[in-house]
């Protein structure tokens, strides 16, 4: 049996990881998030598509891929969390589970980051973990392929 593949979606601004406001996403780069991620995902049984765009509309197609093969969605949509509703349109299409994803506590910071059009469609959200928030999300994945939640 082949291991149910996930796709993990990160949005603008992701791919300076590292760089940008250390004092808010800390100092993991996105490659070392991406290396993470397989590795956690290898050892749960799961294949992983891990990608990031600066593009809302790169970030949909992947979404729309993400329909034919993907079991699971893990995304992180950065600013376009609270900005997207093509994005939002998007991921209610997907039937699999979704998992929302945020490296720091949006509901700590300015009110702007607080209203997530996202969140209407996840299955699950997880704010504030920081880059081990990836890793946990793949366990939280693996969790919910396994009881067929959505």
């Amino acid at each position: 049996m082949q291991a149910p593949l996930i796709f993990v979606l990160n949005g603008p601004n992701l791919n300076l990881l590292g760089e940008r406001e250390p004092h808010i996403y800390g100092s993991t780069t996105l490659a070392e998030i991406n290396e993470r991620c397989r590795v956690r995902a290898e050892q749960r049984g799961l294949k992983v598509e891990f990608r990031q765009t600066n593009f809302e509309g790169a970030l949909i197609e992947s979404i729309h891929e993400a329909r034919k093969v993907a079991a699971g969605i893990i995304i992180n949509p950065a600013g376009l969390t609270f900005t997207s509703i093509a994005l939002l349109d998007a991921l209610k299409m997907f039937d699999g589970p979704k998992i929302e994803l945020h490296i720091s506590n949006v509901h700590k910071r300015e009110e702007i980051y607080h209203r997530s059009l996202v969140s209407r469609t996840a299955t699950a959200v997880m704010a504030g973990l920081g880059a081990s928030g990836y890793e946990i999300a793949i366990d939280a994945m693996r969790m919910l392929i396994d009881e067929k939640r959505v």
